[in-house]
């Protein structure tokens, strides 16, 4: 299969929140060899540090579940490259793995501040400036959990139920003013998130052979592909890897 072509993307300006590992990390270096200006966001400040030397990345140290520090964050891409065109809601957590009855109803309430707060956070922060420019493009993060019903996720699931319902009320809101969202949903990736759902032993996902699980490039490279015309038949919609003729249209596996 052959791969497809880096996109170009000189000139855009992208911020990608939860940078400072996994899908995140990988997004930023797959932004930058595609030629655009990157922040990085994330609470980790020493990863970020390693993250911007290694890619030239702009290191913004940010909270997704605090809308004043999102929203500096934009401020800062703006003040630093004059607009913003895009942004990955990537942020995520998985824990607490537990069952709803025995789930710590203060680590749920976290889960959804940064699960689901977190993305309607950089959207309230990004919308503004994406519709005033007339063009942008938001994309969320997703899961197959916003669709199937696992054992000892509820509030994850929940989450990105919810998140997914947002995209789609973003997308119904601000397509007509130039602006394309939509979701990725990037099946079981092998991250350190997915560490924590296999040692959990809790559900099927925790049992898959790690073999099973995609690279963090794959996604990355997906999120890069949704930044372009290409893909503006999936716009409002989610882009699934579990998908075998999305992978093929991106020269993804064997």
């Amino acid at each position: 299969m052959a791969e497809l072509q880096t996109p170009d993307l000189t000139g855009q300006v992208v911020l990608i929140t939860g940078a400072s590992r996994g899908i995140g990390a990988e997004a930023a270096r797959a932004f930058v060899a595609a030629g655009a200006q990157v922040g990085i966001a994330a609470r980790s400040a020493e990863a970020l540090k390693t993250l911007a030397k290694e890619t030239g990345a702009l290191p913004l140290t940010c909270d997704v579940a605090d809308f004043n520090a999102v929203a500096a964050a934009v401020s800062e891409m703006q003040s630093r490259f004059g607009r913003l065109d895009v942004l990955v809601n990537n942020a995520g957590v998985i824990e607490p793995i537990a069952p709803l009855a025995q789930a710590d109803p203060v680590a749920f309430g976290a889960l959804i501040d940064i699960n689901l707060k977190g993305v309607f956070n950089g959207m309230r922060a990004a919308l503004p400036v994406m519709q005033a420019q007339g063009a942008g493009t938001i994309i969320t993060v997703g899961s197959g959990a916003a669709h199937n019903a696992l054992e000892g996720w509820g509030a994850y699931c929940a989450s990105k139920s919810g998140a997914l319902m947002l995209t789609r009320v973003a997308d119904l809101e601000a397509r007509g003013r130039g602006v394309r969202v939509m979701s990725l949903s990037p099946g079981t990736v092998a991250t350190e998130m997915q560490r924590t759902i296999r040692d959990s032993g809790i559900n099927a996902v925790s049992r898959l052979d790690w073999s099973s699980h995609v690279p963090p490039d794959w996604p990355a490279r997906a999120l890069v592909w949704m930044c372009t015309p290409d893909a503006d038949d999936w716009v409002g919609r989610e882009v699934s890897l579990r998908d075998e003729a999305i992978r093929a249209r991106l020269g993804l596996g064997a």
